[in-house]
């Protein structure tokens, strides 16, 4: 199963491939972070993410997309932007047909560390061994989005799973 996992953000939103499957070993494809620059009109910095995020599922055609579910946070102008991030990569993964889910960075940090409260250092560490990669994905918005992917690829539920299954068999789309 290949994920595309989306840490969502306005100026930087990290994006990861990886591919897998519960119980084998985890296999990175590619991650980047995708920048827009903050003086920017609102309306051309969705559309440079939207284009972004379009072209990196032409050419990795994942099997389901994780984003980060947005939750509260104190300053209201940075969650609108990570809203607003995170539904352009559900809407481009809508119109492809690809499934999306949606975790918590608590449910994400749980899923790679074995817990819920760990730090960013711990998830970046956890990423890099669970992908046996030599250096960790930096910056950090790229583990994150790694992680999102391999939050997914190990909790996501079994009907996806199965879906994708019977795609990869000739029974589906």
């Amino acid at each position: 199963m290949r994920v595309l996992g989306v840490d969502p953000g306005l100026t930087r939103c990290g994006i990861g491939v990886i591919e897998g499957a519960p119980g084998r070993p985890l296999r990175l494809i590619a991650t980047e972070v995708i920048r827009t620059p903050a003086g920017d009109d609102i309306g051309a910095r969705l559309l440079a993410l939207e284009q972004e995020l379009d072209l990196w599922l032409a050419s990795h055609t994942p099997d389901a997309v994780a984003v980060e579910r947005v939750f509260s946070q104190h300053n209201v102008r940075t969650v609108m932007g990570t809203a607003q991030a995170g539904a352009v990569a559900i809407v481009c993964a809508a119109r492809r047909g690809v499934p999306v889910a949606l975790h918590t960075p608590s449910e994400v940090k749980a899923a790679v560390t074995g817990s819920g409260r760990a730090g960013k250092l711990q998830v970046t560490e956890m990423v890099t061994r669970l992908l046996a990669l030599t250096d960790p994905p930096r910056p950090a918005d790229c583990a994150d989005a790694l992680a999102l992917a391999i939050c997914h690829l190990w909790r996501g539920s079994a009907q996806q799973r199965l879906a994708v299954a019977q795609r990869a068999a000739g029974g589906g789309q």
